[in-house]
C-alpha cells in the first residue's frame, strides 16, 4: 500500500496507524464480497438498523489483526461490543471500529460506505482511517501526522479541508434528513432547513464518506444528530488534521457528545450558530 505520514515522535503510535490502515484495507475489501448481491441476508438489530454477515465479517478480521500485533489493546466494536487487552491496563490504547459505515447504503448497493478504523488514547482520538472499498478511496490521520488521501494505487496526497468562508457558498452533507426527527426535537428539524437554506447546495453523500468529502475539501459541512463513538472516533483527527474542526453541535472538540459537526475552520462557527441553538430540544 502507498501510505504517507509525517514522522510521528510516537512508535506506539506509528506502529498502530500502520497496522489501522492494512487491516482497514483488508476488511473493506472482504465487504465486496457481499457488496450487490442479490441474495445478502438482512437482519434487524434492536433499534431496527441492518446488519449483515459482511458486518459480521469485516469486524471478526479487524479484531484478529489488531488481537496479533497489539493483544493488550482493548476494542470496541459496532458488531460485538467491547473486549478488554489480555493483560488490564497494560495498554493506554483502545481500537474503536464501524466494519460498514453505512450499511443502508451498503445493502442497497450504493457505493458510498466505509470502513471506520480508530485508535483512542484515554478518551481522545489518536488515529483515524476511513476506507470506502467500493470507490477505493482511504482518507487517514494520526495527531500530528497530517491528514492523507488516496485513491487506488496512487500515492497519497496531503488532505486538507476548504477554503470557503461562507456559509453561502458552502456545500452541506447530512446522512440521512429523517434522523432530524421528532426524537431529537422540533429545533433539530429547524437547524437542518436553515442549513438547507443557507448553504450553496444541500446532498445527502452521508455517513463517514461525507465526512471524507469535507477533509478533502470537496465539501464544506457535514452534521449528523445522531452518531455513537464508533461513527465517530475515526473522524475527528482526520478532520483536524486535515486543518478543519470537528466537534459536536455545542461547538466542542469531541467526539462523545452523541452529535457532530465536521465543517472548514472557515465556516464551523457559522455552523455551530445554527445547531447550538437547537439543542435545548434535544
Amino acid at each position: 500500500m502507498n501510505n504517507a505520514c509525517h514522522p510521528l515522535d510516537n512508535p506506539g503510535l506509528a506502529a498502530r496507524l500502520q497496522c489501522a490502515l492494512d487491516a482497514a484495507q483488508a476488511a473493506g475489501e472482504l465487504t465486496l464480497d457481499w457488496f450487490c448481491q442479490s441474495s445478502l441476508r438482512i437482519d434487524r438489530k434492536q433499534d431496527g438498523s441492518p446488519v449483515t454477515a459482511a458486518d459480521r465479517a469485516a469486524e471478526q478480521l479487524l479484531r484478529e489483526r489488531i488481537g496479533q500485533a497489539f493483544p493488550d489493546d482493548a476494542v470496541l466494536g459496532e458488531e460485538f461490543g467491547a473486549t478488554a487487552g489480555r493483560t488490564a491496563g497494560a495498554s493506554p490504547y483502545r481500537w474503536i471500529l464501524d466494519p460498514i459505515d453505512g450499511t443502508k447504503s451498503f445493502i442497497t448497493g450504493v457505493p458510498l460506505y466505509t470502513t471506520l478504523v480508530a485508535v483512542m488514547e484515554g478518551d481522545e482520538p489518536q488515529i483515524g482511517v476511513i476506507f470506502a472499498p467500493a470507490t477505493g478511496e482511504m482518507t487517514y490521520a494520526a495527531r500530528g501526522g497530517g491528514a492523507w488521501y488516496r485513491r487506488g494505487a496512487r500515492q497519497a496526497e496531503p488532505a486538507r479541508t476548504s477554503a470557503t468562508a461562507s456559509l453561502a457558498e458552502a456545500t452541506f452533507l447530512t446522512s440521512e434528513v429523517k434522523s432530524f426527527g421528532p426524537a431529537q426535537g422540533p429545533l433539530s428539524r429547524r437547524a437542518y432547513e436553515q442549513l438547507e437554506t443557507t448553504c450553496r447546495l444541500t446532498r445527502t453523500w452521508g455517513d463517514a464518506y461525507g465526512y471524507m468529502l469535507v477533509a478533502t475539501g470537496r465539501a464544506d459541512v457535514m452534521i449528523d444528530p445522531i452518531m455513537n463513538l464508533w461513527d465517530a472516533a475515526a473522524l475527528q483527527p482526520i478532520v483536524e488534521e486535515a486543518g478543519g474542526r470537528f466537534g459536536d453541535w455545542r461547538g466542542r472538540p469531541t467526539v462523545h457528545s452523541g452529535h457532530s459537526v465536521a465543517a472548514a475552520a472557515g465556516v464551523f462557527d457559522e455552523v455551530v450558530a445554527i445547531t447550538h441553538a437547537a439543542l435545548p430540544a434535544l
